[in-house]
Formats: structure tokens, C-alpha cells, sequence
């Protein structure tokens, strides 16, 4: 009998407890006592949907607590869309202790589209800083200059659905940098009225479509870098130099191969002159004195060509003698 009264002891106690564990008890006593209106039985299905009740209930205590006027079905269907509830009340919270017109639902939306809806409230209460990355452009003289900016924004909640982000904030400054300083005559210019920058791109309205409303955008530094146009009127130079190079080249092997077309003619017309000899001697045409008179020609021709060529004057005396030793021969 002892036994079984131990056992029904054991068995009461499990079942306590694991009542207590699937039936939230004690936050529906916190809930209860911080004003939050919520049945039990609404618990225990949140337990059945595999939703954690403390994740809908601590938030929606808070959100009372603050004055807000929430539902309890509407978290949990945030919850079950994937959202974070602690954040989107928090964020209910901080806008309306700034005076934000923020909606349950266009707060739902901002945060299921992946933005984080508490930063946003934060940064259209306090608006933040986005530092540009070195921008380099080159002004109409060709000098490069690198100018860094300093763009202030403030979150557009009407916009953060389909907005674009910061990238598109930073892409679009600095396009407007780089076309500003393209447009400027000389990059002194850029130097003495880095203000002017601002105010071009300002006017640009380069917010347009994004989640960000520009405020100010500051030029932080301005440095002078290389001289492109020198770089590319040298490139240019050097191209032009191989290009030329190559023409020459051309023409020259051009020249040659005609000279060596040239000799290559000569040297079959010279290949011609025994044959015409020997013919004009076999048709009676050429007499063998004719003959002999033209070798002689021939020989004198070749004395006064090595002549001139000699410059040494005793060279000169010694190839007459030999000329003429072989003449008498």
C-alpha cells in the first residue's frame, strides 16, 4: 500500500511538472500582473504551433507597458513570418517616444524585408555619417585628384521598403564628385573652392529613390595625385614612335628586297653577255680584234677603278705598274 501511494506521488508530481513545462503558468502569472490580457489556453497553443510563448509575451509586455496598443495574434503571426518581435517593438517604441508616425504594419513590413527597423528609427532620429572611399577624378587639365566626402543622412521610413541602401548613397556621391571635377577647367580650381563640390552634387538630388535623405555632404579631403594628361600625351608619344619604327622597318625591307630584285636581274643580264659574244663571234658580227680591243677597254676600266679607290699614293704607283705589266703581257 506504501508503494503505491509513493507511486501515485511520483506520477502526480511528473504530471505537475510536465504541465507546468507544456502549460506556461508562471508567465501567464507575469503577464497577468503586468496588465497583458492573455488566456491560457492561448498559450498552450502557441506551444501546439511550435511558437515560444515567452518570445510573444515578454515583448508584449513591453510594448504595454510603453502604451502601445498591440495584439497578441499580430505578433504571433510576425513571429511565424520569420520577423523579430523584440526588435519591431522596440522600434514601435523608440517612434513614438519621437514622435514617428510608425505603424505596426509598416514596421512589420520594413523588418521582414530584411532592414533592421530599430537602426532605422535610431538613424531618422539621429541622423549618421557615411565616409566615402578615395574618389579619384581628373579635372579638364588632366591633373588627378583624390577627393574623400563625408555624406549626412537621415532615414526616410516612408522609403525603407524598395529603398536603396547606403552602396547606392556612396555610388551616387561619387559619380557627382567625379563629374564635378571633370567639369572644372583646372584642378587649382578644385583646390580653392572644394565647397563647390558639395553644392553641385547636393543639387543632383542624388537621395531620389533610396532609403536615405541627404542632409549635407562634406569634403573632407582633396589631394593632388598624378598628371594623367602628361601619362597619356606620353603614352601617345611612345605609340606613335612604334608605329613609325614599324613603317620604317617596313619600308626598309621593302628597299632591300627590291635591291636584291635589282642585282638578282643584273646579275642574269651580265650571265647574258658571253652568250650575245660568242654569238656576234659565230655570225661574223664581232671580229677577234673587236674582241681583243674591248678587253683591253675593259681592263682599263677595272686599273681606274682600283686606282680611285687606293688612297695611299704609292699604292697608286705600284697598281699602274702592275696594270701595265700585264698590258705588255
Amino acid at each position: 500500500m506504501e508503494y503505491l501511494i509513493l507511486a501515485l506521488v511520483i506520477l502526480v508530481v511528473l504530471g505537475v511538472i510536465l504541465f507546468l513545462n507544456f502549460v506556461p503558468l508562471g508567465l501567464w502569472i507575469t503577464a497577468f500582473f503586468s496588465g497583458v490580457s492573455i488566456k491560457i489556453t492561448t498559450l498552450v497553443g502557441m506551444r501546439l504551433r511550435r511558437v515560444r510563448p515567452r518570445r510573444i509575451v515578454n515583448p508584449m509586455i513591453k510594448a504595454t507597458k510603453a502604451g502601445l496598443d498591440l495584439r497578441i495574434e499580430n505578433l504571433e503571426a510576425h513571429y511565424l513570418a520569420g520577423g523579430n518581435v523584440n526588435t519591431l517593438v522596440d522600434a514601435l517604441i523608440a517612434a513614438q517616444r519621437a514622435n514617428i508616425n510608425l505603424e505596426f504594419e509598416q514596421a512589420a513590413a520594413i523588418d521582414l524585408a530584411g532592414r533592421d527597423v530599430l537602426e532605422a528609427v535610431q538613424v531618422s532620429v539621429n541622423p549618421k555619417v557615411i565616409e566615402t572611399p578615395n574618389i579619384s577624378a581628373v579635372a579638364q587639365d588632366g591633373i588627378e585628384v583624390i577627393v574623400k566626402a563625408k555624406v549626412t543622412v537621415r532615414a526616410n521610413i516612408d522609403r525603407l521598403v524598395g529603398g536603396a541602401g547606403e552602396e547606392t548613397i556612396i555610388a551616387r556621391v561619387g559619380e557627382g564628385i567625379v563629374t564635378t571635377v571633370g567639369s572644372a577647367a583646372s584642378y587649382k580650381a578644385v583646390l580653392e573652392n572644394p565647397d563647390s563640390i558639395s553644392k553641385v552634387v547636393l543639387e543632383k538630388g542624388l537621395d531620389s529613390g533610396t532609403a536615405y535623405e541627404i542632409l549635407s555632404i562634406d569634403i573632407a579631403d582633396v589631394d593632388v595625385a598624378r598628371n594623367i594628361g602628361a601619362r597619356l600625351q606620353t603614352d601617345q608619344a611612345e605609340a606613335d614612335k612604334k608605329i613609325a619604327e614599324a613603317k620604317a622597318s617596313e619600308r626598309r625591307a621593302m628597299a632591300m628586297a627590291q635591291e636584291q630584285e635589282m642585282r638578282a636581274k643584273v646579275v642574269e643580264a651580265e650571265s647574258q653577255v658571253p652568250l650575245a659574244l660568242a654569238e656576234a663571234l659565230k655570225e661574223g658580227h664581232l671580229g677577234v680584234m673587236d674582241y681583243y680591243e674591248m678587253q683591253n677597254v675593259l681592263s682599263d676600266t677595272s686599273m681606274r677603278e682600283a686606282i680611285s679607290k687606293a688612297t695611299d699614293p704609292k699604292e697608286k704607283m705600284i697598281k699602274k705598274d702592275s696594270f701595265r705589266d700585264k698590258d705588255k703581257n
